[in-house]
């Protein structure tokens, strides 16, 4: 959530931070803001509420000159978005200006100490209290602003990455964070500073990824340099990004979500050439999985539910994160805990893998961002590979995870001995037709468009679904209510009648996911039961399918294949179902309001 960008060198420092700022709107945001120091020495900062073109105007013969500086998009957690709570923060003095993704705990009793200390404060935000604490510690203590923030940082509670300007050092940018991501780009003779690679990867692919509770000094002409809270001095790795600026751009796309729902083909393909094989032994062992994800990723895990029990034949629970925390688990060293996460950021993914470490439990991480934090914390990962995924709304993200996950599966079966070779074979086939499949799922676009506007005026929808695509139905509501801003929930195909069958009418929309499977004939019937109450159904189904069809306002189809592959091939038509719905109600389908894409605070 939020975004950081900062940098020191030779070129103009402004268009390098607005460039960056565009490259973080992904993460969600409601207003934006950066801080220089000028080459005559001030230290300017100009906020904005909005997006950052409004920035960019506010900022139209303003003094943007200067060649450091750092820059903020905020989504607001203490105050509301206003241009008074938007980021940079200036101390009292205004010697200081700083940024800060994450959430100061403690910040109410820090804020009254310093009140007595006769601060006042113009913001309702936990990082100008932050900030005061700082110019608090220099001034009384005389220390470098370096050692400044270390002993400031001592005494916080909760997460953060800050990136800090004093205008009495203006070749030096003080870089912090525990609990949010925070990248250093190593240049020529510049540096560079960022909540993800995305706004460095244009300047340079040479990166340092900065620990939890590590304070890093960006002085120009020197090497950086990283200090733990107590000042001591740390080595680190310099690490080569495999990214390129083309997979930052639209490709000629109208949003960053509709290229990535068509890229889909290929990163199934680059899964396929990621060997599940070396990760395996752990499971072998293992008396129990617990899956541990949130949003998107969770229903992921509920889909590997069904291919680890079924297949590999070993319990598996599945957590929302947040929820696992804080239930007291009963956990031990013959379980493994499975976390998934696309940014390999999520707060409350992080702190159930602490969690588990507690136990002895062997964690083992799904994630697509190579160097994040949960990866960093796992005994063993797999890496999804897919790219950058800028759509706040994950798709291609998704059908790798669930790739790798019913991969894990097939492949603890395999050495279990819990499916036969021939079936280990048969699967093997199918997953290496997915791509193709995929390609010919998405020749419905056109289609999929036409149709959308019909539903566009809706104010709630129902997606069913049975087995392994009852989390599909889940996630298609969940795609929906999140770009569309139309309310939608998913359930098993049965459990309609269990309640929700009271909400159908003809304005209701109900989405049947009902590929041939061993219960096709009991998703018929309930798919009967709505269209006998006047319902429109919109369902997905198998290429050549008649029942369903027949009860169906419009139809989308998908090409036959296993019943634990059909999800990734199901909820493709429903992501672009979703995306053309959004679209013709006019929404912000890359930047939904109120979400970010990362979740890095609790």
């Amino acid at each position: 959530m939020c975004g950081i960008v900062g940098y020191i060198g030779h070129r103009k420092a402004f268009p390098v931070l607005i460039k960056g700022l565009h490259r973080l709107e992904y993460r969600g945001y409601d207003s934006a803001g950066v801080a220089m120091i000028s080459p005559a020495g001030q230290l300017n900062v100009y906020k904005a509420k909005g997006k950052v073109a409004e920035l960019e105007h506010a900022t139209i013969g303003k003094d943007v000159e200067g060649t450091i500086g750092i820059a903020h998009t905020r989504w607001a957690t203490h105050g509301e978005p206003s241009e008074r709570n938007a980021h940079p923060h200036y101390s009292q003095s205004k010697q200081l200006a700083m940024v800060h993704n994450g959430i100061i705990e403690n910040y109410e009793s820090i804020r009254q100490r310093l009140q007595a200390e006769g601060y006042h404060f113009v913001s309702d935000t936990d990082t100008e209290v932050l900030v005061q604490l700082i110019e608090y510690v220099k001034t009384t203590t005389g220390l470098s602003l370096l050692k400044a923030v270390e002993k400031a940082l001592q005494q916080v509670t909760g997460a953060y990455s800050i990136a800090v300007l004093d205008k009495e050092t203006p070749n030096q940018i003080i870089a912090a964070r525990k609990g949010s991501p925070l990248v250093i780009g190593v240049g020529k003779d510049d540096f560079f500073l960022a909540s993800d690679a995305t706004p460095i990867v244009e300047y340079t692919q040479d990166v340092i990824y900065v620990g939890d509770e590590e304070v890093v000094d960006l002085t120009l002409g020197q090497q950086p340099h990283i200090y733990r809270l107590d000042g001591s001095e740390l080595a680190y790795e310099i690490k080569h990004l495999v990214m390129t600026i083309d997979e930052l751009e639209k490709g000629g796309f109208e949003h960053y979500m509709l290229k990535e729902i068509f890229e889909q083909p290929n990163t199934i393909r680059a899964s396929l050439q990621e060997p599940m094989q070396p990760h395996i032994a752990p499971f072998c062992k293992a008396k129990r999985i617990i899956i541990c994800a949130c949003g998107t990723s969770w229903h992921a895990g509920l889909i590997a539910k069904y291919a680890i029990e079924q297949i590999a034949r070993i319990p598996c629970e599945v957590d929302y994160s947040s929820e696992f925390r804080y239930r007291n688990p009963v956990l031990s060293s013959e379980d493994i805990l499975i976390a998934i996460s696309q940014s390999g950021e999520t707060a409350d993914t992080l702190a159930a893998i602490e969690l588990a470490h507690r136990y002895g439990t062997f964690v083992f991480s799904i994630c697509n961002v190579v160097g994040s934090s949960i990866p960093r914390a796992s005994n063993d990962t797999y890496y999804t590979h897919v790219g950058p995924e800028i759509g706040v709304a994950s798709t291609k993200a998704f059908t790798a995870q669930v790739m790798a996950l019913t991969l894990l599966a097939l492949e603890i079966g395999r050495v279990k001995q819990t499916i036969t070779e021939e079936r280990y074979r048969h699967l093997m086939n199918e997953y290496r037709l997915l791509p193709d499949k995929i390609e010919v799922v998405l020749q419905q676009n056109d289609r999929i468009r036409e149709y959308a506007g019909n539903l566009k005026e809706a104010v709630s929808a129902l997606y069913l679904g049975h087995g392994y695509n009852f989390p599909i139905a889940l996630e298609g509501a969940l795609k929906l209510k999140e770009i569309s801003y139309i309310h939608a929930e998913g359930y098993p195909s049965a459990e309609m009648k269990h309640g929700p069958i009271a909400l159908i009418s003809s304005e209701m929309p109900v989405v049947a996911i009902a590929p041939q499977c061993d219960t096709y004939e009991k998703v018929v019937s309930n798919i009967r039961v709505v269209k006998a109450r006047q319902g429109r159904i919109i369902s997905v189904v198998t290429e050549g399918d008649t029942q369903v069809s027949e009860e169906s306002e419009f139809t989308m189809t998908i090409p036959p294949s296993d019943e634990c592959l059909s999800p990734i091939l199901a909820v493709v038509p429903l992501q672009l179902l979703a995306y053309h719905v959004a679209v013709a109600r006019g929404c912000n389908v890359d930047q939904p309001r109120n979400l970010a894409k990362s979740v890095t605070v609790e």
